[in-house]
């Protein structure tokens, strides 16, 4: 097999980098993927830097041996805590990451507030901070999104508790003026229904899904990696938790395997 017909794989802790892939098979319906769902060890938000590294490490590894191409990150924790690492341990190996889309909101609002709803270990890392820090004119409103990854994992996403917690996360922001949302987890994209209807019409909601896809697609053509065959593509999904969730994101379209990794 030559190395633009190998896959593409893509991991994330647990079923919301779906939201990431979907935009990828979406633009490049040609290229084979294999997607990791590290359910077992969600959120990977409220663990420590050294615990991601590990996990984002062990998740690298599985997709080689399955002679992935490349890796998406398709997780905002692990990308912005373990990046940097994994580029720097398989050197030979393009690396996709996601990372709060801040920059199209500061530069688009006009009432200079913004605000973004992620995951602890996304706005505790150094590459978050260093973000933000080059958009100092701008007020940047930030929310941990307490259990809301939890609940989409757990097959909650229409749930009371989920409308409760998001209601309590966003009203703040919206008191504050802001005019753009910027979803700064995979999972996320998920809750826009119910985000739109706790939202004032005029905020704009930004996530990262569209610019990964492009940015795959052009790392691709770089690389000389873009599958040109003209098969039927193969997507795989593993999960090593119970698959019913990632089944259901998925509109039962997919052939899932529970594994142990």
């Amino acid at each position: 097999m030559k190395n633009s017909e190998m896959p593409i794989g893509l991991f994330d802790s647990g079923i919301g980098g779906t939201s990431i892939w979907k935009e990828i098979h979406a633009l490049l319906p040609n290229e084979d993927t294999i997607y990791l769902a590290d359910s077992k060890n969600a959120p990977y938000g409220q663990k420590t830097k050294e615990e991601i590294i590990d996990l984002s490490v062990k998740n690298t590894e599985y997709l080689l041996n399955l002679n992935c191409k490349m890796i998406v990150v398709a997780c905002n924790t692990a990308t912005t805590n373990a990046i940097k690492h994994l580029r720097q341990k398989y050197p030979e190996v393009p690396f996709i990451g996601i990372e709060p889309a801040i920059k199209p909101a500061a530069v688009s609002t006009k009432t200079q507030k913004i605000g973004i709803l992620a995951t602890k270990g996304t706005l505790n890392s150094e590459l978050f901070h260093k973000t933000v820090s080059t958009y100092s004119n701008i007020k940047i409103i930030e929310q941990v999104g307490y259990n809301l990854v939890a609940l989409i994992e757990s097959g909650k996403i229409n749930s009371p508790e989920m409308k409760e917690l998001l209601i309590a996360y966003l009203k703040p922001m919206v008191d504050a003026d802001i005019d753009y949302l910027v979803l700064g987890c995979s999972h996320y994209p998920y809750l826009v229904p119910q985000i739109k209807e706790i939202l004032p019409p005029h905020v704009k909601i930004i996530d990262s899904g569209e610019a990964v896809a492009r940015q795959t697609k052009i790392i691709l053509e770089k690389n000389n990696l873009v599958n040109s065959s003209r098969h039927h593509a193969q997507n795989t999904f593993y999960i090593n938790s119970n698959p019913f969730v990632l089944n259901d994101i998925l509109d039962n379209k997919y052939t899932i395997e529970q594994k142990d990794f």
